[in-house]
């Protein structure tokens, strides 16, 4: 159900990065990106959506809902999960050796993984991952043929990177007639209805990006590590870097 189409025209090259760029996004705010694996269908789930709200407030945090399909069978089709999610998660239980996965898990930036409703957890982490120096600076601006994206990682990285476009929707209200959740009225932040990758960096050189971002979702850029792998093509690692294009 993708609601949003990244434009064609993205284009991406490398330059040398100046004293005042560098500065410039050495002072822009750090966000913390925060992924809810959950489901319409899963009775677990409303305390972590309802903490997903919540801190979904913050200006700091990036708090993102990703929707998966694999408790439809219970009786009541999810209609904001999309398999890709599902896959990520996945890819997530695989780099990290987990045998299963599960509904509501938390991960925050792409590095610790939680159960979403466990409060006291889930804002130790992300407490944690707020004060964590950042390794990758990330500036967003408006440019002649879209957003301008620029990214200069201090020291350069060992490892490559994906450069992603997440679309979501602030907020969901859904009326849950079977399943679980039955006569519930759920409410859900920042549901993801996109997650593309734009482009690969290799994290020595500065990065300039330009994307063409259109419909009326909202849109973010996340920088996440990028680890190849022989089951699945690449695996998410730590998310380095993320801004919201608003």
């Amino acid at each position: 159900m993708k609601q949003a189409v990244i434009g064609a025209g993205v284009a991406v090259w490398l330059a040398l990065a100046g004293q005042a760029l560098a500065q410039a996004q050495a002072d822009a705010p750090r966000q913390v990106v925060v992924e809810l694996f959950t489901s319409q269908g899963c009775s677990s789930c409303p305390p972590a959506d309802a903490l997903l709200r919540e801190i979904a407030a913050d200006p700091r945090v990036l708090a993102l809902s990703l929707h998966v399909d694999y408790w439809d069978y219970l009786g009541w089709v999810d209609d904001l999960a999309q398999p890709a999610f599902t896959m990520r998660q996945k890819a997530y239980a695989y780099a990290a050796g987990a045998r299963a996965i599960y509904t509501p898990q938390l991960i925050v930036a792409g590095m610790s993984a939680m159960n979403g409703a466990d409060r006291g957890e889930v804002l130790a982490s992300l407490a944690a991952h707020s004060a964590a120096p950042a390794q990758v600076h990330l500036w967003v601006s408006h440019g002649p043929g879209g957003w301008l994206i620029e990214a200069l990682a201090e020291p350069p990285l060992s490892e490559g990177t994906v450069v992603q476009i997440v679309r979501y929707r602030p907020e969901i209200v859904v009326s849950i007639a079977r399943g679980e959740n039955a006569g519930r009225q759920a409410t859900y932040a920042n549901v993801v209805t996109d997650w593309v990758t734009v482009a690969e960096w290799d994290g020595h050189a500065p990065l300039q990006l330009e994307a063409l971002v259109s419909g009326p979702d909202r849109a973010a850029v996340i920088v996440q590590s990028l680890r190849k792998s022989g089951k699945y093509s690449t695996l998410p690692g730590p998310i380095l870097a993320a801004a919201r294009l608003d």
